[in-house]
């Protein structure tokens, strides 16, 4: 269908509201609990499923192996991000997001039906970084397309606190995959999650897509896409009009590293950390349950940067948040400990700031670039900044610590990341009062 279709189809009805909060959370939910429940299983179990020769040798070097599986969504995303990016600014948002639901949906479903290793041997291994490509493809397209739904239908002094929306799944996926692991693995016993449970999560996935799918098919496109219909402001090749942007995806990426950076620190590999190298260790329970607790300040300071972004803007809402991570970075190591009371306070101030940097970007990465390009432009940057901040945060931290034999190390490679992303938002210009009809 054209976009001169779509646009026509859907240019009678408005969402209100909670449709719109709909669309834009329930879609980013599922996919986020989708990465979550890979992350949790990379960092618990896929070293002696997948790698058990290394995992017998060195169990730390079967973990990393792991987290290199996690860091191939990461990889794909890019590729993801100008596939979807393309026909999200062709041809519409509305059905862009529903392929993406269904491309992670099916991929995480499949992971949860791999044979092991010792079933299929190497083979295994390349089925499963084939089904984390598509996820990275599926998520790529996800978030973007989101974030312009719940952006391009809210008023203009509410832009970030509408972004915020799509932002909020991601907590909310948190709590619903470790919620999830913490009840099975509390059900089933470490030895059986290893066996099998380990599965469940991700066949689980398959309910939550057909939800996801229900809300998407009954939204409608964005008035402001409809509008550049109308206007015939909709390129063909968006990827090639968005080349002039370049300066803008390159910001947007810097600015962006340090959140995913701080998230895959904080959910996974302080997990595996906590209850695979710590001494004495954390029981696998234990750490899921600080670490759902944590996640409540992630939503609530993603609800309470983006109102002050509102207020005050998008700049001073993120250099203030960034420059207190990178002080964070220096001296949140020392928390590592076995001791619940310094491991909560390194999670839940980690979580903050993590809500902190996330919140405001479902607004300031959409404003860098106009309509015509708005879903290649913001989704690209954002899954650049995957790869830079995300993909390898694990594997570095991992393998930081086993070099270093100390976590400050960890603290040290987090803080040259803020300091990355604090040079790029000083060169990012203030969009609140953009005209976000361009």
């Amino acid at each position: 269908m054209s976009a001169t279709a779509v646009a026509a189809a859907t240019s009678e009805k408005k969402d209100s509201v909670p449709e719109i909060i709909a669309a834009s959370m329930v879609g980013t939910a599922i996919e986020f609990y989708d990465n979550y429940c890979y992350s949790i299983a990379s960092a618990s179990y896929f070293g002696a499923i997948f790698f058990p020769a290394a995992t017998k040798a060195n169990p730390a070097i079967g973990t990393m192996l792991a987290f290199l599986t996690f860091a191939v969504s990461f990889l794909a995303r890019p590729f993801g991000s100008m596939l979807f990016g393309h026909f999200g600014d062709k041809i519409g948002r509305k059905t862009t997001l529903v392929v993406a639901l269904m491309t992670m949906g099916i991929s995480t479903f499949l992971v949860g039906c791999l044979p092991s290793y010792d079933q299929l041997g190497i083979l295994a291994i390349i089925i499963l970084c084939i089904c984390r490509a598509c996820q990275g493809v599926g998520l790529a397209g996800e978030w973007s397309g989101a974030a312009l739904v719940a952006t391009e239908n809210a008023p203009a002094n509410k832009r970030a606190l509408y972004g915020s929306f799509p932002n909020l799944g991601a907590p909310i996926g948190f709590f619903c995959a470790y919620g999830l692991n913490l009840l099975l693995d509390s059900t089933l016993g470490p030895d059986k999650m290893q066996a099998w449970g380990w599965r469940i999560p991700f066949l689980c996935s398959a309910v939550l897509v057909a939800i996801g799918l229900y809300v998407r098919l009954r939204m409608t496109e964005t008035p402001i896409f409809r509008k550049a219909v109308e206007n015939d402001r909709v390129v063909k090749h968006p990827l090639r009009a968005l080349v002039p942007y370049w300066k803008e995806v390159l910001l947007g990426t810097f600015a962006m590293g340090i959140t995913y950076t701080l998230f895959y620190v904080l959910g996974t590999w302080s997990l595996s950390y906590g209850v695979k190298v710590m001494k004495p260790a954390f029981t696998q329970n234990e750490y899921l349950a600080m670490q759902m607790t944590s996640v409540v300040f992630f939503a609530i300071f993603i609800l309470i940067s983006c109102i002050y972004s509102d207020r005050i803007g998008r700049k001073k809402v993120l250099i203030t948040t960034t420059a207190l991570t990178l002080v964070f970075s220096l001296f949140a190591m020392h928390l590592l400990q076995h001791n619940v009371v310094t491991v909560m306070i390194f999670l839940c101030v980690g979580f903050a700031l993590m809500g902190g940097l996330f919140g405001p970007c479902g607004a300031y990465l959409p404003e860098l670039f106009p309509t015509n390009v708005r879903y290649s432009g913001a989704g690209l940057s954002y899954n650049l900044a995957a790869i830079l901040g995300g993909a390898f945060a694990p594997t570095i931290a991992t393998a930081l610590v086993q070099s270093t034999g100390s976590v400050v190390s960890v603290g040290w490679y987090m803080a040259i990341m803020a300091a990355l992303a604090l040079i790029a938002l000083f060169l990012i210009k203030e969009s609140k009062d953009k005209d976000y009809e361009e």
